[in-house]
């Protein structure tokens, strides 16, 4: 049945991904040397327009370094030598992020400008990549320049990743790099099945927090990826924030992880603390420096990355701990994470500006998620393995210690401990034949032969009662046994294995000096008579038959029915009426 699910969750998750491939329209890809790159890059106050950044004195830095996303206004120049005569740009675009406005204009040889403002709201995000677009202006073959103002940007890959391409719905991501992102969240896809499995059969807390850990990561590379924007068209506001949101709500789920899937002896009381401390910290700190609020612009870019850093380091002294601590999970999550933390470092580092980079550089994230997840979903079903393996192992002891708890070790039968809590489920299911045997003068026999010819005794006669497989056999104490019969010829029964007795002791112990016999106080107790039957009532009434046996002589049955009143009801009282009538 496992087996099952997970070729079912396999192929859902090769599903979603064919589908996520299926929504984005084929060629509508452009490789990096075909869109144009912005020559230089400025910064101003809100005061400066076009007309002042389209001097050459303007304060432009033409160098692909020193990019500033803190600074009010961000100016952007892209110069006609980009490109060709026959292929004029119709379109900006550029990385997914937070800003208040963007404006463009066209400027001629002639001083001409021409312009176009847009609000935040009006970007349209592309499935093909984590980018967003606008038209241009009207771009004439004797455009000189086009200038982009851009209004408190909220991060430096929403400068250096802009672009103008001739053809829209076009970004400089490839094909090639939306493939791999559709199929890194079809896989991502595989582990919740796992999970969700796993959790039925063992309710482990560190399954639930993977399960949402893996969550996380998905609505990641969805938002973060730009594939969310080929399911549905969202506000480039909220894929902005989303994407980050789900990446701090991933890193809480880590530390969390650690938390409940490690050792209790893997952490520290004080790393255990902290570990929640920092699980508070980085939903509050980070988090807010997420919101991208227009009011936090000069900051709350570098806040993020040092604040989000500080959960990270603490991570990986965490680990560390666990690992100095000797514990086997740590080493399974030490591995997966690896990857992740080196390329969450390489983009810290890209977004505070040391360095620009490749958008190949962009895929080691999204694929140190997916390497993650893997060796995860690992490392939980090892563990959940290993429980399982501890439960199945003290479930089987535990059944092993109710079983002797519940048998005589002398004999094997079931002991009064054992019936005490089924009877009344036994006598629902017919056993209405309540049989109490005594064997007769037993302490002669442990006093001449010795107490291991009594035990051997005990033995034969338990075996002799077990003979009636629909009776089932109990003994109560010392030389007393009781026996539960079913069937309307459970007394002929009783009496058949009563006899056998003292043959089958005879024939087992010839240097026995007599005969061991059996007394028997019988009671059938049919459930329509006493469908309530108690087990002690019905105790002490056969006692008292058993008494009685033995008090005419013993090696006898003394056997009593109990019989209930039925209701007179119909044609019975009708009948029953004519004739006292006659009488």
């Amino acid at each position: 049945m496992g087996r099952v699910i997970y070729i079912a969750a396999a192929l859902l998750a090769a599903l979603a991904a064919l589908a996520a491939l299926l929504l984005i329209a084929p060629g509508n890809a452009q490789t990096e040397g075909a869109a144009i790159k912005p020559a230089c890059h400025a910064n101003s106050d809100l005061a400066r327009n076009f007309a002042d950044m389209a001097a050459r004195d303007a304060g432009w830095n033409c160098s692909n370094s020193n990019w500033q996303a803190n600074q009010p206004v961000s100016w952007l120049r892209f110069d006609a030598t980009g490109w060709r005569a026959d292929q004029l740009p119709q379109n900006f675009f550029t990385r997914i992020s937070r800003h208040k406005s963007i404006a463009i204009a066209a400027i001629d040889t002639d001083g001409t400008i021409r312009e176009k403002h847009w609000n935040e709201a009006d970007g349209r995000a592309l499935a093909n990549g984590p980018v967003f677009e606008l038209a241009l202006p009207e771009i004439r073959p004797d455009t000189q320049h086009v200038l982009v103002r851009i209004e408190l940007p909220h991060s430096l890959p929403l400068l250096t990743k802009a672009r103008l391409t001739a053809t829209a719905g076009q970004s400089h991501w490839s094909q090639r790099d939306v493939i791999i992102l559709a199929i890194l969240c079809g896989m991502l896809i595989l582990p919740l099945f796992f999970d969700v499995n796993f959790y039925i059969v063992l309710r482990e807390k560190f399954v639930l927090v993977h399960a949402a850990m893996v969550v996380a990561m998905i609505n990641y590379v969805l938002f973060a990826g730009g594939l969310i924007s080929a399911f549905v068209q969202l506000p480039v506001a909220v894929i902005s924030v989303a994407g980050i949101f789900a990446w701090i709500l991933g890193v809480c789920c880590s530390i969390l992880f650690l938390l409940t899937y490690l050792e209790k002896s893997a952490q520290s009381p004080l790393m255990r603390f902290l570990s929640k401390a920092f699980v508070i910290w980085t939903l509050l700190v980070p988090g807010f420096f997420a919101l991208q609020l227009h009011s936090t612009q000069a900051f709350d870019d570098q806040g993020y990355f040092y604040s989000i850093t500080a959960t990270l380091v603490f991570i990986a002294i965490a680990l560390a701990e666990a690992l100095l601590r000797g514990s086997r999970g740590a080493r399974f999550v030490t591995l997966a994470w690896l990857p992740i933390m080196v390329a969450s470092i390489e983009r810290l580092m890209r977004g505070l500006g040391s360095h620009v980079g490749s958008p190949s550089l962009e895929l080691l994230l999204f694929i140190a998620i997916g390497f993650e997840v893997i060796v995860i979903s690992l490392a939980v079903a090892e563990r959940f393995f290993v429980i399982k393996r501890e439960r199945d192992i003290a479930l089987s002891r535990a059944d092993a210690l109710g079983e002797l708890t519940e048998r005589d070790p002398l004999t094997g039968l079931l002991n009064r401990r054992a019936i005490d809590a089924r009877f009344a489920d036994l006598h629902a299911a017919g056993y209405d034949t309540f049989a109490l045997i005594d064997l007769d003068h037993f302490k002669r026999v442990n006093d001449t032969a010795g107490h291991s010819t009594g035990d051997r005794v005990l033995q034969i006669v338990a075996e002799v009662l077990n003979d009636d497989k629909a009776s089932i056999a109990i003994r109560m104490g010392g030389e007393e046994f009781l026996l539960l019969m079913r069937g309307d010829d459970a007394e002929l029964r009783l009496e058949q294995l009563r006899k056998q007795i003292p043959i089958r002791v005879a024939h087992a112990l010839p240097q026995l000096e007599g005969l061991v016999t059996a007394s028997v106080g019988m009671i059938v107790a049919p459930r329509r008579a006493l469908p309530k039957a108690e087990f002690s009532l019905l105790y002490n009434h056969a006692d008292r038959l058993l008494y009685d046996a033995k008090s005419r002589g013993r090696n006898r049955i003394a056997c009593e029915k109990l019989r209930g009143f039925e209701r007179r009801t119909g044609d019975r009282r009708r009948a029953q009426q004519r004739r006292a009538t006659a009488a």
